[in-house]
């Protein structure tokens, strides 16, 4: 199998020294791809995502493919706290070549394909830009429905009533060779050591909820299809909570790179081994 090293980091939020890390690994470790798994904006009302994303993010990766000498991509995708009004962004720096922006789409990489998926299930929070139902239109406790909150793009009403997760991915895979596929999804599997949020003891109206707030559609997905690998993020403190940033479903290996912690996580692994990943703390 071709080897290619990789690198894989998520919800950094507009933090610019996780930022200011990343980048220089990247010029030390010299990957083929940079993945990006969503929550990639700064939520500071004060700071400028437009600013952010054109005069500090694109400039710096334009200096690292320059001194790579365009022998890397960066894989992208937004995540539920990115607003989508600022989707254009990721689309026209995509059109000038400059990065991958692969949600809902699939893209050739070396002899691999690469799928990006940003959609999460339903979440207690407003913001619904990146929110759908996942196998059916039930709605966790303490979740707020896709159907109510607040958008940043109209988006017709029966995709939002109608449309799931689950109903996505078997449109979006339908031709795909899954076995060669890097899935790139904001949200994680359900029920695993990739989705534990810090809920214990929560409850509403007296109802406990799920601890777990990953997508069921995903991970029957993985069960079903078996993927060459799926890279994971959402949940910030997963991996406090159960120790394991890695889940394996037969043939997959599931990656979160996600961390509630100051430090940078990144997980880099060559696609012949994945098996000897490895996460980093910086």
């Amino acid at each position: 199998m071709l080897k290619l090293k990789c690198l894989f980091t998520t919800d950094l939020h507009g933090n610019i020294d996780k930022y200011k890390k990343l980048f220089e690994l990247i010029k030390k470790e010299k990957p083929k791809a940079v993945f990006l798994g969503g929550d990639l904006f700064p939520n500071n009302p004060k700071i400028s995502i437009d600013d952010f994303f054109n005069n500090f993010f694109i400039e710096e990766v334009k200096k690292i493919k320059k001194l790579l000498k365009n022998q890397i991509r960066f894989f992208t995708i937004m995540g539920n706290d990115d607003p989508r009004i600022y989707e254009k962004n990721f689309i026209q720096s995509t059109e000038e070549g400059i990065i991958d922006y692969v949600n809902n789409k699939i893209e050739k990489f070396e002899n691999f394909f690469v799928v990006g998926y940003s959609y999460v299930p339903p979440t207690p929070f407003k913001l619904k830009d990146w929110e759908k139902y996942d196998v059916s239109r039930y709605v966790d406790v303490g979740a707020v429905s896709p159907e109510e909150g607040w958008r940043s793009v109209e988006i017709d009403k029966n995709e939002i009533i109608y449309s799931t997760i689950s109903d996505d991915l078997k449109k979006l895979t339908k031709n795909l060779s899954v076995e060669k596929t890097i899935f790139l999804f904001h949200s994680p599997p359900y029920d695993t050591f990739l989705d534990r949020a810090a809920l214990d003891e929560k409850k509403v109206d007296h109802t406990p909820v799920d601890l777990h707030i990953g997508s069921i559609a995903i991970r029957r997905f993985i069960e079903n299809k078996h993927p060459f690998l799926t890279l994971h993020g959402h949940v910030h403190e997963t991996v406090s909570l159960t120790g394991k940033w890695v889940q394996k479903f037969s043939k997959t290996y599931s990656f979160s790179a996600c961390n509630d912690g100051k430090e940078l996580a990144v997980i880099i692994f060559d696609t012949d081994k994945l098996e000897e990943a490895n996460r980093l703390l910086i």
